[in-house]
């Protein structure tokens, strides 16, 4: 019997996150060193998944088949395509730099204080949705998806309201209120998504008989399975709402900002980059290949939501006064890009939207993270409280530029290429959305350098003129993120690799080619 890799890449963080949480009260720097150990084992474990995944190989490898609820038809199942190996490697890669970035986030308060920090339960949970993330990649079994689908929700509502951010102007009472609305909401958002899948999950059983992703794929596909025209539909819709709400796509979308807000930047990364590329992830994977016919005709509407969503959240994020509600409105408008290049259907826009997908989530983290530092110092996420910080902290600054320049997808930086082919790919399909969405570019670099230019140029405020620059942790968690920005910005060869044959595979199970260009080259 071969070894369970796939398993061991969930169970290892899980095991992680219960020692973690074990660990005595008064070890508490003994537990973060437990977890960062572990969020690095699980990474060598996700580099060797990679290593051993072929792209040009069988669609779902690695897998694994195991009998758990017979009488129901529910199956333990894994694989990995090379959307799910490229999302999984993007998780374990952040989860070390969240650890490292949080390692005082969770420490006990001043003495006096009303409420104390465990701090083992904060790294206990990060671990936790990490395992839940990385098995929602390889689950091929619609039900064992569904149960981590919705179970990731418990531990991101105690990161969300348990550990927020100490940066309010409030007061701790009035801090602990708003953090408390914010956690509601992202569970009851979410909670209510995944209800109305509970009840889609419960339809496809009813038809096809099985939960297994790959059977049902395949008896459609070689006609032995048939599902009228409003079941599919309607079975359709039942997932995409649940995803389109983890995402987030607007109008589904008001959670975002609030839990971000409301989070550590830490806490607030792995929102943004880690847990909502579930829902990306799951429109690919199980919307487009069980549903292929509800997915061409929603398309139009879908298509119209994302554009509202990029703009929208542009436009938002121009006006923001909160740096961290700027960054949640920016990831509105990105995660409305990657929702259109997924039902562009053509391989440009899905090989972009699941590029994007990893580089807005390594750029996202670099932005935040250093946004996360720079709001630690002074003790305020209000923009109008900086100025001139690149006077006092030049390579803070210089950090924080270059996450920006990244969010508004500066050639020569990752998020560049996958935004490219996103519009190309829409274009040659619809090209007035693709024209309409490229406005999303030109708000994003009015956002990002209003932001830079209202924190970190102009006089130096009173109140960051002893601020001090980058320390040697700080810079272990931004340096190595900086350098794949660069390095995926000029070379991203290595992830479209891995991809491509995944997207070309999803376009045959929707029925779908590249349209032919308009004017043919001249001979």
């Amino acid at each position: 019997m071969s070894f369970p890799l796939l398993t061991a890449t969930a169970v290892l963080p899980a095991v992680g996150a219960v020692a973690t949480a074990a660990v005595p009260a008064a070890r508490r720097t003994a537990a973060k060193w437990l977890a960062l150990l572990v969020s690095l084992a699980t990474l060598a474990l996700a580099i060797v998944v990679m290593v051993r995944f072929d792209p040009g190989g069988a669609r779902y490898q690695l897998t694994e088949s195991h009998a758990w609820i017979s009488d129901f038809g529910v199956r333990y199942e894994l694989g990995v395509d090379g959307i799910a190996v490229a999302l999984l490697a993007l998780t374990a890669l952040l989860m070390p730099f969240i650890i490292l970035a949080g390692w005082h986030d969770a420490d006990p308060l001043e003495t006096g204080s009303k409420r104390w920090r465990p701090t083992q339960g904060f790294f206990a949970l990060i671990l936790a949705v990490e395992a839940m993330v990385i098995i929602s990649f390889e689950a091929t079994d619609v039900f064992l998806f569904y149960i981590f689908f919705e179970a990731m929700l418990i531990p991101m509502y105690f990161l969300i309201g348990g550990f927020g951010d100490r940066a309010h102007a409030q007061g701790e009472e009035a801090a602990s209120t708003q953090r408390s609305y914010a956690a509601v909401k992202f569970l009851l958002y979410n909670l209510v998504g995944g209800l109305i899948m509970l009840a889609a999950v419960i339809g496809l059983y009813t038809v096809a008989g099985n939960f297994s992703l790959t059977e049902i794929v395949q008896a459609r596909a070689n006609g032995t399975l048939h599902m009228a025209t409003s079941t599919e539909r309607w079975l359709f819709l039942g997932f995409f709402f649940a995803f389109a709400v983890k995402a987030p796509l607007w109008p589904l979308h008001t959670w975002l900002p609030n839990a971000m807000q409301e989070s550590t930047a830490p806490v607030a990364v792995l929102i943004t980059a880690v847990v909502d590329k579930v829902g990306t992830f799951a429109m690919l994977r199980f919307c487009l290949q069980l549903f292929p016919e509800a997915s061409k005709w929603a398309t139009p509407t879908i298509l119209v939501l994302a554009l509202i969503s990029i703009i929208y959240g542009a436009l938002l994020a121009v006006g923001q006064r909160d740096i961290k509600r700027l960054v949640a409105y920016a990831s509105i408008s990105h995660f409305g890009f990657i929702i259109l290049g997924i039902f562009a259907m053509t391989s440009q826009g899905q090989s972009g939207a699941t590029l994007y997908m990893v580089n807005h989530g390594i750029s996202t983290a670099a932005l935040m993270l250093v946004a996360g530092f720079l709001i630690s110092r002074r003790g305020s996420r209000l923009i109008a409280d900086y100025g001139g910080v690149q006077k006092v902290a030049p390579v803070l600054a210089g950090t924080f530029l270059i996450g920006g320049l990244a969010t508004l997808s500066l050639p020569g930086l990752a998020p560049f290429v996958s935004e490219f082919l996103v519009l190309v790919g829409t274009f040659t399909r619809y090209p007035v959305i693709g024209i309409i969405a490229t406005f999303g570019i030109v708000l994003a670099a009015l956002y990002t350098l209003v932001l830079y230019q209202r924190t970190m140029t102009g006089p130096v405020k009173p109140a960051v003129s002893s601020m001090p620059d980058l320390k040697p942790r700080e810079l272990l968690v931004v340096t190595p993120l900086i350098v794949l920005l660069i390095f995926l910005g000029v070379y991203p060869k290595p992830v479209t690799d891995i991809v491509n044959p995944a997207v070309k595979q999803t376009m045959s199970d929707v029925h779908k080619t590249d349209p032919k260009p308009a004017v043919e080259a001249a001979k």
